[in-house]
């Protein structure tokens, strides 16, 4: 074989080598289950446990001084609850007016937002009566809510944050939300807190810290294994966080039996 040959047939094995490299690359690393390189991987890891409704759709959860409120799901079946954080009992709960489904749930001051599924609505509740005050139509369905100190944050079940001002909930911006610069949707119950957006991603039991500026996704946590197989029966998927603590989160999920008090940790 002459020098020339000799050339053009290492190009192409080195051609070769770095499309399969590039190929192995696109298969093992991105998404959820191994995000790329720019994104931290994180996991549970378990604090404390305590008894969670099984009756409960949970849709909203957040802590607010000494209450932690929960917002339940399901066409006649919705309620804005009240909680002892400490042990998850029920204090008080009101039901969503005319069978609404009731979505995810943040506090503004003297007042509580929650969102309906498929009903075109927001609800302002009253938090000292736990009473509707009025109904803001919204466009689109209502998933996730959390306030950031400064505007109600949103989900819709698409592939983007919606930001809404917390008096008149009009909606005043969006971001798309990216993991490795790829769309990702289905972004469900959330939380602000530390300057990020957490957010359940539904059908998983994956959660996705959000740079609401740019709308990436900056963190991956695996909870997986979270709520132990002998407490499975009849559960839903995993979601409801609660910021508790500095760094620290109550989980839960739809129909489960158990909220676990976590951190996020490195993998």
């Amino acid at each position: 074989m002459d020098c020339a040959t000799l050339c053009r047939v290492r190009a192409r094995s080195v051609a070769l080598l770095a499309a399969t490299l590039a190929v192995l690359t696109a298969c093992t690393s991105g998404g959820l289950d191994a995000p790329g390189p720019d994104v931290s991987r994180l996991r549970t890891q378990v604090l404390a446990e305590q008894p969670h409704d099984r009756t409960a759709f949970t849709e909203g959860l957040e802590l607010a001084g000494d209450v932690l409120y929960e917002g339940t799901g399901l066409a006649g079946r919705s309620q804005l609850r009240e909680l002892d954080p400490a042990t998850g009992a029920e204090r008080r709960a009101a039901d969503l007016p005319d069978g609404m489904f009731g979505e995810g749930v943040t506090v503004v001051g003297s007042r509580i937002w929650q969102l309906t599924y498929q009903d075109g609505y927001a609800l302002e509740w009253d938090r000292a009566g736990l009473t509707v005050q009025r109904r803001v139509p919204i466009t689109g369905e209502g998933w996730g809510l959390c306030f950031d100190g400064t505007r109600l944050v949103r989900t819709d079940g698409t592939a983007r944050l919606r930001f809404h001002d917390p008096a008149t909930f009009a909606e005043t911006g969006s971001v798309p939300v990216t993991l490795d610069g790829q769309p990702l949707p289905e972004i469900n119950e959330l939380e602000c807190a530390g300057g990020q957006v957490w957010a359940n991603v539904w059908k998983t039991d994956r959660i996705v810290a959000i740079d609401p500026a740019s709308g990436h996704v900056t963190a991956v946590v695996d909870a997986s294994g979270l709520l132990p197989a002998a407490q499975r029966d009849g559960v839903d998927v995993l979601n409801g966080i609660a910021a508790v603590g500095p760094g620290e989160y109550l989980l839960t999920g739809k129909f489960w039996p158990t909220s676990f008090r976590v951190r996020f940790v490195a993998q």
